[in-house]
């Protein structure tokens, strides 16, 4: 018995020691897509800033594939030291039940914060003969079968079949590895529909090169103000949810999530990057949620609404 308490006395002390000169080298920010989509541009913003305040370089490290849950996976069987974590969203940490996932989305992971809200768009290809949602279903209804939709996540996938549920139409789902390449082609009119967050859709918006139908959240959003809600555009109730958080491995000592966490806040107070998260899109989350506890509670509400969806619908291969 007093070996056990040694050792477990000893691995208490090592484990302190480890939080007290945390961090002492770089620091892996897994981004579970491709380069150029939302989730990248945040990351990055995000970990320039958190430099700072750590006092370390946190590198980007895109890790794309199965709708982010090859990324997640890796931070989920990291070492619990502190250098590795992940800027989670929707698809990877709630809509990623519809891959077969070898770790649990709920329990193999320690929440650090909440970082943004972000309004998901469903935009068109530049050509595309409807301005308004309205007007899509009714030219859809005249043309069945021509409409093609992006399936490059899992939030996209759950979109666009409850876009079907409620319209009655169907479309093409094309998949894609991510929102970078997805949006290269919808620029040059390879595909009709993207569901996006609105970091990704708004430079090329504003540039003219597609048109936004409605943002899918249930009320205007304040950084994208002139763009309607799906209630407004002729399609009520097609909501889709949007939001960035930051995950790190089960197990990883609170102190230093703790200094994570104190790294993420600070950034968010910038006004500079909230300035930079406003011209993208993004409204940084409330301080009730920029706390651990604050997204453990964000990610539980959001898996209690949106799983019960993904399984009466059959979505993937775990919906069932």
């Amino acid at each position: 018995m007093k070996k056990l308490v040694t050792a477990l006395l000893l691995i208490m002390s090592c484990a302190l020691a480890q939080a007290q000169t945390y961090p002492s080298r770089p620091i892996t920010l897994i981004v579970p897509f491709p380069p150029g989509g939302s989730t990248d541009t945040a990351a990055r913003i995000m970990g320039e800033r958190m430099r700072t305040t750590l006092g370390q370089s946190v590198v980007i490290e895109n890790v794309g594939g199965a709708g982010g849950s090859i990324g997640v996976g890796r931070v989920a069987r990291a070492a619990p030291d502190g250098y590795t974590f992940d800027i989670g969203q929707w698809d990877t940490h709630v809509g990623s039940i519809i891959y077969k996932l070898d770790y649990d989305l709920e329990k193999d992971f320690e929440p650090i914060a909440l970082v943004s809200n972000n309004p998901q768009l469903m935009v068109a290809k530049k050509d595309l003969p409807a301005n308004t949602l309205g007007e899509l279903v009714a030219w859809m209804k005249d043309n069945p079968g021509k409409i093609n939709f992006v399936n490059q996540n899992a939030a996209a996938n759950v979109t666009g079949v409850l876009f079907e549920n409620l319209t009655k139409q169907k479309v093409q789902f094309i998949p894609y590895r991510g929102a970078g390449p997805a949006m290269t082609d919808l620029v040059s009119g390879t595909v009709d529909l993207l569901v996006v967050q609105g970091a990704v859709a708004l430079p090329q918006i504003r540039a003219g090169k597609i048109k936004a139908l409605a943002n899918l959240s249930a009320t205007r959003s304040a950084s994208m103000p002139d763009i309607p809600t799906a209630d407004e555009s002729g399609v009520a109730g097609l909501y889709m949810s949007g939001w960035f958080g930051f995950w790190a491995p089960k197990g990883t000592p609170k102190e230093i999530i703790a200094k994570l966490n104190a790294a993420t806040t600070e950034a968010l107070a910038d006004p500079a990057i909230q300035k930079r998260f406003s011209e993208l899109g993004l409204d940084v989350a409330p301080p009730a949620q920029q706390t651990p506890e604050g997204l453990a509670a964000f990610q539980k509400a959001e898996i209690e609404k949106w799983w019960p969806i993904i399984k009466a619908a059959g979505i993937g291969t775990q919906a069932q």
